[in-house]
């Protein structure tokens, strides 16, 4: 409970435009949740903010040189790179090169190599960081909060205890430690069979 009364939640003036309501008139259970309500989030849940087929970031991002593009390693059918918006330092996706959507659409081959170059990516990210566990997943679709939904991607994110605090809850801000270079060239760097030279653009 919030301790203020019920009236001033719901706003003095029933005509008052600024008013708010409570649940205490509806007829539920309570529990011991507060809501914050966020209607300006529809926005974004109804309209999104998906790029243009044109311009897909995953499509294009091999065609940069590693640096650029924040690449951390290569493979046949898949890629690995930097997360541009990281939730913890070291947040890498698994890309397929080919422009599929959905899990269900990636050949046989392409889970194979996502599957392997996930489990190296935690090998390293936890040579290279000492992070104690990952978040390990992939939004299907626009509907699941998918960042990009039209390029299959995974998220691996390395996990630290104690990584949280009140900052992305309060002040809606996550607190990155380390310059996306310097992450991307440690990963790189940590990388089995990585040499010192970006490689060259597919």
């Amino acid at each position: 409970m919030t301790g203020i009364p019920a009236d001033r939640l719901r706003g003095s003036d029933a005509g008052d435009a600024g008013a708010s309501e409570t649940a205490a008139d509806f007829a539920s259970v309570p529990d011991a949740f507060q809501r914050l309500w966020t209607p300006h989030r529809m926005v974004y849940i109804q309209d999104g903010q998906q790029p243009h087929p044109d311009d897909c970031p995953f499509c294009i991002a091999p065609s940069l040189d590693d640096e650029k593009a924040l690449i951390v390693a290569r493979g046949t059918h898949a890629y690995v790179l930097l997360n541009l918006f990281p939730y913890n330092s070291g947040h890498v996706l698994v890309c397929p090169y080919r422009h599929v959507a959905t899990y269900d659409q990636a050949t046989p081959e392409e889970i194979a190599e996502i599957g392997e170059l996930t489990q190296i990516a935690m090998r390293v990210l936890t040579n290279v960081s000492n992070c104690d566990g990952f978040n390990i997943g992939m939004n299907q679709g626009r509907i699941a909060g998918a960042g990009i939904a039209e390029h299959l991607h995974q998220h691996i994110v390395p996990r630290w205890a104690l990584d949280s605090n009140f900052f992305p809850i309060i002040a809606g801000t996550k607190a990155i430690p380390r310059l996306l270079g310097d992450v991307r060239r440690d990963i790189a760097e940590g990388w089995p069979g990585a040499t010192t030279a970006a490689a060259a653009p597919r």
